[in-house]
């Protein structure tokens, strides 16, 4: 599948979104072809030169996949490695287990095709809206490998313009954390569940993005980091700083990265051992109450 550089596509539609600092361009035929879901509404944004470059197209059918398996996310989406880049194939029971959509991506994640197939949505009422979750994130955090950055399982809650970055696993507390939070005034939440960290102009920021978890919280906005805290259920709400190397392996366990490729890897615990060295790391045993919030106010590195 050749990728034609943005000059050779001819699209009447276009859209844009920006998450974590990527901005993608959609481009496509029919305003269906550029429809954001609602989770990527808020993320929309105008650009003239976007990071990725993406062509919706539609075809009667997608047969199956020829090239070498790379990974199989044992739900909807598997990954093949492709001539000129990489092919994600998206099926679902809803489509009777056959392939509804391919997206190929080149393998700097600067140009992408992703083609529809008609015969899928022609048998279905489901609207297809063409980015929607986990292409979106596949496509962003696809492209994190190519800058400092990297997606954490996490909350962002800014407070008296001081940002702490919340990591943990699933049902580590985020949601919970984020509730706690949300009562007081002059706080914004970035996001109670996937946070995009990146190096810029000399800044570790932190950015909101469109997945979030059970509290529901999603801002297109981001805020310099000043500490991270990696949070577990305890008693007593105990601080505990952690030595740069613990903070590398606790982070990169709780990251979205590409494991596919040793170079993803490798670029994202380069890029976490830069996080540690700019900012300070903490384990964060605590209770579900308004005392672990004020722990925080009240915390001095």
């Amino acid at each position: 599948m050749a990728l034609d550089s943005c000059a050779e596509r001819a699209a009447t539609h276009t859209t844009s979104f920006r998450v974590g600092g990527v901005s993608v361009r959609v481009a496509g035929k029919d305003h269906n072809d550029v429809a954001l879901d609602p989770l990527l509404e808020a993320f929309r944004c105008q650009t003239k030169c976007p990071d990725i470059d993406l062509q919706v197209e539609w075809t009667p059918s997608l047969i199956a996949p020829g090239g070498r398996k790379l990974f199989d996310s044992g739900s909807i989406w598997r990954l093949y490695e492709d001539v000129v880049g990489l092919q994600f194939d998206f099926a679902a029971p809803a489509f009777s287990g056959k392939t509804y959509k391919r997206l190929f991506v080149d393998h700097s994640f600067l140009h992408a095709t992703l083609q529809m197939s008609e015969s899928c949505f022609g048998e279905t009422a489901i609207p297809p809206y063409p980015l929607e979750y986990p292409l979106d994130e596949l496509l962003v955090t696809h492209r994190l490998t190519q800058e400092r950055a990297i997606e954490l399982h996490s909350c962002g809650i800014v407070a008296d313009k001081v940002s702490n970055l919340f990591v943990g696993h699933s049902g580590a507390g985020k949601s919970t954390t984020s509730r706690l939070w949300a009562t007081y005034s002059g706080v914004d939440i970035l996001s109670d569940d996937r946070i995009i960290v990146r190096s810029h102009s000399g800044q570790i920021l932190m950015y909101g993005t469109p997945w979030h978890g059970e509290a529901v919280f999603a801002l297109p906005a981001s805020s310099p980091v000043a500490r991270i805290f990696v949070i577990e259920h305890g008693l007593g709400n105990v601080i505990t700083p952690l030595t740069a190397s613990q903070a590398v392996a606790e982070l990169f366990a709780r990251s979205f990265v590409p494991f596919h490729r040793h170079e993803y890897v490798d670029s994202a615990l380069t890029f976490l051992q830069e996080l540690v060295e700019s900012v300070p790391v903490y384990r964060y045993s605590f209770e579900p109450d308004q005392r672990a919030v004020e722990k925080i106010l009240h915390f001095h590195d």
